[in-house]
């Protein structure tokens, strides 16, 4: 009788124990960033206080449905976005004025090495938030009016942004497109003016892919004097619509109903979507060339052969520190990655912006350099 007295206490207390145990693993997860994390914005700490970021204009459609669904788990936190183009983002950044940055290119060299001053320890680093093919876009009556793509390979549209095909109806448009009827119509270029990670997106795939018709170094400015400047992806666009046979660049998500180009991969030509940009980076590598820790850096494989796959694409970092001066300032951007990297941020960028998921073999990479930002 005593013995079965003292196996029930036992038991009794053993539950106890389990109970607070358990406990306690909620309040470690309520305050932490885990691999669990990535799930939901409502599983980190609320986040008070202004903050403000700065950067790719390529990310305004999907930072403002980020802005909007991480308020709402953190009501008290207020978040400001300037889509001033990625290199004035990152220069903004590194003066301290901001506690993130969003780039359509990873850091350079002497970025990482300047981040020393303003981070409180370490060097700053990119973590891919953003998925998404670059449109070739176009105003061409009769043919983008009539929601008809053009068929256009690499070295095609570098000669045209490079000013050596100057007509619509030049034989080496006309030979890709046998089923259009295509104007004699003078072809202007519209290029960023503004310092952009877009552009150098944009170019890199020229030279990865027709190097003998595009000679230009690889850079965030536009390199020649064809055509003429834009600011920002909405400035492009904007100039896009306005005048019959204007060719031009932009991020998928703000292209609207203008013509795009089909661009060949292998024997095919290959139509824009955020399916057939995504598999790029499935067929893609990390540049493991980069220098500073928790870096994530795609090397994009513009010769992709992939079926379906469109290869010009960019992936558009966030750029913080591992630690901050100030300590809300590295709670923010701590919660902010999580929630914008979670399956829930990815699914509102996608529904704002048409953007493609993170590949699901970057996601355990992607957790480990968030929770190397120290909160304490």
């Amino acid at each position: 009788m005593q013995k079965n007295i003292l196996i029930r206490s036992i038991a009794a207390l053993s539950g106890i124990v389990m109970l607070a145990s358990v406990a306690a693993c909620g309040d470690n997860t309520a305050s932490t960033t885990d691999s669990s994390s990535t799930d939901s914005a409502s599983k980190t700490a609320p986040i008070s206080g202004n903050f403000q970021g700065a950067g790719a204009s390529s990310q305004q459609s999907a930072v403002e449905a980020w802005i909007a669904g991480f308020q709402g788990a953190n009501p008290d936190a207020k978040i400001a976005y300037n889509p001033s183009g990625s290199g004035a983002g990152v220069q903004t950044f590194l003066t301290g004025a901001t506690a993130w940055a969003g780039s359509d290119k990873a850091l350079a060299d002497d970025e990482v090495e300047q981040s020393k001053s303003v981070c409180a320890d370490g060097t700053a680093f990119d973590v891919p938030v953003y998925v998404s093919p670059i449109a070739v876009i176009f105003n061409l009556k009769g043919v983008s009016d009539a929601g008809k793509h053009i068929n256009m390979d690499a070295d095609t549209i570098a000669k045209i942004f490079d000013g050596k095909i100057t007509k619509w109806n030049d034989p080496a448009i006309a030979d890709q497109n046998k089923d259009l009827t295509l104007p004699d119509t003078a072809i202007t270029v519209v290029h960023r003016s503004d310092k952009s990670g877009t552009t150098q997106n944009f170019v890199s795939y020229f030279k990865d892919q027709a190097p003998d018709s595009w000679t230009y170094d690889l850079s965030e400015n536009w390199p020649n004097e064809v055509g003429q400047g834009a600011k920002g992806t909405s400035g492009v666009v904007s100039t896009v619509k306005q005048a019959d046979g204007t060719i031009g660049y932009a991020d998928f998500s703000q292209v609207g109903d203008l013509g795009t180009v089909a661009v060949k991969v292998g024997d095919s030509y290959n139509e824009i979507s955020a399916e057939a940009g995504s598999k790029v980076i499935e067929d893609s590598k990390q540049d493991d060339t980069v220098k500073g820790d928790n870096r994530i850096v795609i090397k994009i494989n513009h010769a992709t052969e992939a079926e379906g796959a469109y290869p010009i694409v960019l992936v558009s970092y966030d750029i913080v520190c591992p630690a901050y001066k100030d300590t809300k300032q590295a709670e923010f951007a701590k919660a902010w990655l999580t929630y914008v990297t979670s399956d829930e941020g990815q699914k509102a960028a996608q529904d704002a912006a048409g953007t493609a998921p993170l590949p699901s073999s970057l996601k355990s990479e992607i957790t480990k350099s968030i929770k190397a930002i120290k909160t304490k």
